[in-house]
């Protein structure tokens, strides 16, 4: 967040301001889901945020693990799929961009 503060192209940004319903695949059921930051560039592009591990975004692979580990990212992953579509079309409805963002684009190293 302090990136955001400090970057010379942000004139506003916000963490958790907008509640995009998504359906969860997991129970069939409507829920709520937050992006975790928004934020406005001074050339007046808008972009919704989501910070996640990179394990999350990419599809699960079984090797190794126990049958519990598997599933519990399977669901994850099902359900970020859902919420990342309904705000790709959030975001496409009010010509913004939505982005998601992982250790690997925010160079963290673990």
């Amino acid at each position: 967040m302090s990136y955001l503060d400090a970057h010379p192209d942000i004139v506003k940004w916000a963490s958790e301001e907008f509640c995009i319903p998504y359906r969860s695949p997991v129970d069939n059921r409507i829920h709520r889901y937050f992006p975790d930051m928004w934020a406005k560039k001074n050339n007046g592009e808008v972009f919704l945020i989501e910070v996640k591990p990179l394990i999350q975004v990419e599809p699960p692979k079984k090797e190794g693990k126990s049958k519990k580990k598997y599933l519990n990212e399977v669901l994850t992953y099902g359900v970020n799929q859902a919420k990342w579509k309904m705000a790709e079309e959030y975001c496409a409805d009010r010509g913004w961009k939505f982005i998601v963002l992982t250790e690997k684009e925010l160079n963290i190293k673990w």
